[in-house]
């Protein structure tokens, strides 16, 4: 399977992005700021829709939605494979997509090893820590120990994604 086009407008909206003269440019992930084109590159320097920018890669004089798109897509394919590989049940195009953008925010490993996936691959499993999938899900709304309120937000748009609300 492949995140549909709903679904990576769905990743769109919730990464976000900085355009300026109706191009991508390149902004700075924590702030949201964009970076001055002279200016030395922050780290987390970002293009797009949370393209973190490699060593090597150069885009200052911005780029277009349909290479913000293509960059995206690319990003993307690893969570999708991550999905693919630990997902053992069959899933409908909107699951897939809510579990691809969920993996490709909190990585492969803790996707892999999440209540969540324990939850959607075994329907009789019992957490004594989250009582429900969605509960399960919904605990990953914390950096560095503390609740982020972005985090809770995307949580709640990749659920009402999973459940096709």
């Amino acid at each position: 399977m492949h995140i549909s086009n709903h679904g990576i407008e769905t990743l769109k909206q919730i990464e976000g992005m900085v355009i300026r003269n109706r191009k991508h440019v390149i902004y700075d992930d924590k702030t949201g700021e964009p970076v001055p084109r002279c200016a030395p590159l922050p780290r987390g320097a970002t293009i797009g829709y949370g393209h973190l920018i490699k060593s090597g890669e150069s885009f200052t004089h911005g780029i277009t939605e349909d290479a913000a798109t293509e960059i995206l897509r690319a990003d993307v394919a690893w969570a999708e494979n991550t999905v693919c590989e630990t997902i053992t049940v069959p899933l409908a195009q909107n699951q897939f997509d809510a579990l691809v953008i969920f993996a490709f925010n909190i990585g492969e490993k803790n996707f892999a090893r999440s209540t969540v996936v324990k939850y959607i691959n075994n329907p009789d499993f019992i957490s004594t820590q989250y009582p429900t999938l969605d509960a399960a899900w919904r605990a990953w709304n914390k950096s560095g120990g503390r609740v982020v309120h972005g985090l809770a937000r995307r949580r709640e748009m990749e659920l009402k994604l999973f459940h096709g609300i």
